[in-house]
């Protein structure tokens, strides 16, 4: 039934699978279908004067697909990828954007472990001993605490 309809639409069938795949991109999050959607597309405008001829068969026309979709997909990564820079590269990375900043200890560097407080947030930072109040520099961040040293 599938084959039948296949060969009676035609090219057409390329052109309803591409703008099929286009459909889902809306529905599905990211951009991995556009480019498979553009793929069966092209091959839809390229089985227009082909579709008669000997050597533009189904086995011929799921090869071109199958390249143009892999080789779309590759250069809409790299075309997506390129415009991934941004002005606010800290955002949402928020433990290393306090590096280099200046704050004063909450709680003293103890056995190399303390507290100290930034913004709203009490932080655990690893260091050399020192008295509570005293003023430290964060030199690195990670998810398990930060690492300080004497400002």
């Amino acid at each position: 039934m599938i084959a039948a309809l296949i060969t009676e639409l035609g090219p057409w069938s390329w052109w309803i699978l591409g703008l099929l795949f286009l459909g889902l991109e809306i529905l599905i999050p990211g951009v991995f279908l556009l480019w498979i959607g553009l793929a069966a597309i092209v091959v839809g405008a390229v089985s227009i004067p082909l579709w008669g001829t000997a050597f533009w068969g189904w086995q011929v026309q799921l090869l071109v697909f199958a390249v143009l979709a892999v080789a779309m997909a590759l250069l809409g990564r790299r075309l997506t990828a390129s415009s991934a820079e941004s002005d606010q590269p800290m955002l949402n990375r928020r433990v290393e954007g306090l590096v280099g900043r200046t704050a004063t200890l909450e709680d003293p560097i103890v056995d190399g472990r303390g507290r100290v407080r930034l913004d709203d947030t009490t932080w655990i930072v690893q260091g050399p001993d020192m008295p509570a109040g005293a003023k430290v520099r964060i030199t690195t961040a990670k998810a398990g605490g930060l690492t300080v040293e004497r400002a």
